[in-house]
């Protein structure tokens, strides 16, 4: 699985000049044991280390030509022109540029992730004219307060009462939120500061024996559980204390992981037909299936045949779900089925332009992003579709020297994509369409003006940028802060309807950087990477009035916080609900002879200000 290009790693925000620290944990999500001195040990800051280690991209495989599409048929030739439709609204004003403070790149490693943060900055001086750029931006400092989304499935919140918190640059509003909650265009949140915001650590999963590199893609919430994938399995943990409440074994191991769920938890994932039999130490991913949260069973599961596998069963590379359709993608095409029955509703075909269904996105709408050509001159089109069938409902020809594109949000439809690689992490461009496939604006994010990162050739894979209220929400690139040393940056805001950047800034405060998860009604669920010497944080933004609001603050404790920051934020996943946050990997490296030098691994870290 092709990883998106990651932004440079952070290393922990320090004063300079200090004593070496440990040296890095290896694996994704790996943090080490508690030291012999327990979670309160002395905490000396680390050393200032500007090293860089998250995986790079590796070049893309490519389709040939002749590659199936969906089980509908398509004439040759009606194929629309670029952008159509593409007018936008009569007197709406042409797109600005983006907004953000530029980095210097860094040339990453490949595949040796290293305990990482957001973004660069290694305490580099900025040269006068930005010194004087950013001291006149952080003018406009704006309070904060919030709410929250995860899994595609909103959740309650906690209890209200009055909290009082000075870190972060945040602040605490009466009864955990802002006065003006609620009047976003997306309404009020669920999610609300807790009486005491004070986390503690609820558990940690050790990662599961394994032979090689292991996929662990995916991870969902319910009201009682935090599901992970394992190796050749699906685990239940209890939410509050991480004991197994059901464990599913499958035949092979999880290949990809819808990231929506149904009204009543069904998760819809993507696993190897067998498992792995070393030395060959892969299996195709051909089965496609559904689990009931709940309950831990495999409700069904399904693989099909296309003309482009031959004989074989069509292997995917991504899944996800609308409503009752779950959608399977892939370089093979795509296919959908029935979320309760497992019935087929459309599988791969071939085409006279040879188009294929690279992937889908899901949630409220379902959504394809099709490619079409040859390998040298490729056309991607972004088409709504009848959930039921797969009959286009309308179709966005996206610019030339677009070879991949991914979809952000479905309703209201923002795609992402790398315009003649001009841009950063897989995006130098947000599209925003109407419901009927029309181009409302472009948003320009060339160069490395933010933090957002889209997969190179997965559709529904972006990370740390949200939709909601009309409003793209996006992290600004890491930059030097006010204070001595320490970086930081902010969450702001674009209109979808007019490409334009709003007033909206949420400062992330000195040494503290942060990003988007998910959205809460209007609010933004945010997190907070803390600097050496404090814990992270989860900050609900007000989408009204852009105030944050503290609902989780983690200790500060060197072994806990190791643990928490040993994840790569570009290779984790991250998820807030109910008072509880779950941090989890995504990938586990091969064992090494001298992984246990770097004390025990683990598969995911649980924090919780619950009692």
């Amino acid at each position: 699985m092709t990883q998106p290009p990651p932004p440079p790693n952070q290393p922990p925000n320090q004063p300079p000049n200090q004593p070496p620290g440990p040296p890095p944990q290896g694996g994704f999500g790996a943090p080490q044991d508690p030291p012999p001195g327990g979670f309160g040990a002395p905490t000396p800051p680390p050393a200032q280390n500007p090293s860089y280690g998250y995986p790079q991209t590796q070049p893309p495989a490519q389709p040939s030509q002749g590659q199936p599409g969906y089980g509908y048929p398509q004439a040759p030739g009606q194929v629309p022109g670029y952008g159509y439709p593409q007018a936008p609204p009569a007197g709406a004003p042409p797109a600005q540029p983006g907004y953000g403070y530029p980095t210097t790149p860094m040339q990453p490693q490949y595949m040796q992730p290293q305990p990482g943060g957001s973004g660069g900055g290694g305490g580099k001086k900025l040269s006068t004219q930005m010194q004087i750029i950013i001291a006149a931006s952080l003018a406009v400092v704006l309070i904060v307060v919030g709410g929250i989304w995860f899994a595609s499935k909103d959740d309650g919140g906690g209890k209200t009462d009055d909290s009082k918190s000075s870190s972060g640059g945040s602040s605490q509003g009466s009864n955990g939120g802002s006065t003006d909650g609620g009047k976003a265009a997306d309404g009020a949140g669920k999610e609300q500061a807790p009486a005491n915001i004070h986390s503690k650590v609820a558990f940690q999963l050790p990662e599961p024996a394994r032979t090689d590199l292991t996929s662990v893609k995916g991870s969902w919430v319910t009201d009682k559980a935090y599901v992970k994938p394992g190796v050749n399995s699906l685990v239940g943990y209890d939410a509050a204390k991480g004991t197994p409440l059901w464990t599913l074994p499958l035949a092979g191991q999880i290949c990809a992981a819808s990231r929506h769920l149904s009204e009543d938890n069904k998760a819809a994932i993507v696993f190897e037909a067998a498992k792995r039999t070393p030395p060959k130490n892969y299996q195709p991913c051909t089965e496609v299936g559904v689990v009931d949260l709940g309950t831990g069973k495999l409700l069904w599961s399904k693989s099909v045949t296309g003309a482009s596998s031959g004989d074989g069963k069509v292997k995917f590379t991504e899944v996800t779900q609308s409503g009752t359709t779950v959608a399977a993608g892939g370089t093979d095409g795509g296919a959908a089925f029935d979320l309760n029955s497992g019935a087929v509703r459309w599988k791969p075909t071939t085409n006279a332009e040879g188009c294929y269904d690279m992937g889908y996105g899901g949630g409220p709408a379902l959504v394809a992003a099709r490619k079409c050509g040859s390998y040298d001159n490729p056309q991607v089109i972004i088409q709504g579709l009848n959930p039921a069938n797969g009959t286009p409902l309308f179709s966005y020809k996206m610019p030339p020297g677009v070879g991949y594109a991914s979809v952000i949000s479905t309703k209201p439809l923002v795609v992402a994509a790398d315009v003649g690689d001009t841009g950063s992490g897989g995006i130098s461009d947000f599209f925003s369409l109407d419901d009927k496939g029309a181009l409302r604006a472009k948003i320009s994010a060339t160069g490395d003006k933010f933090q957002a990162r889209c997969g190179s050739t997965e559709v529904e894979t972006c990370q740390k940028v949200v939709v909601g209220n009309g409003r793209l929400y996006l992290p600004t690139a890491d930059h030097e802060g006010t204070g001595e040393y320490g970086d930081t940056n902010e969450i702001v805001s674009y209109d979808l309807a007019t490409g334009k950047p709003t007033s909206d800034r949420a400062d992330a405060g000195d040494r503290y950087t942060m990003f988007p998860i998910r959205m809460d009604g209007g609010n933004i669920i945010a997190y907070k990477w803390p600097p050496y010497d404090k814990g992270g944080q989860i900050v609900s933004i007000d989408g009204s009035t852009f105030k944050q609001t503290v609902l989780m603050d983690n200790p500060a404790d060197k072994a806990v916080r190791e643990a928490e920051t040993s994840f790569s934020t570009d290779f984790a996943e991250y998820r807030y609900a109910n008072g509880r946050l779950y941090v989890g990997a995504v990938l586990m490296s091969k064992p090494s002879s001298s992984s246990s030098s770097f004390g025990k691994k683990y598969l995911a870290v649980a924090f919780s200000t619950a009692d």
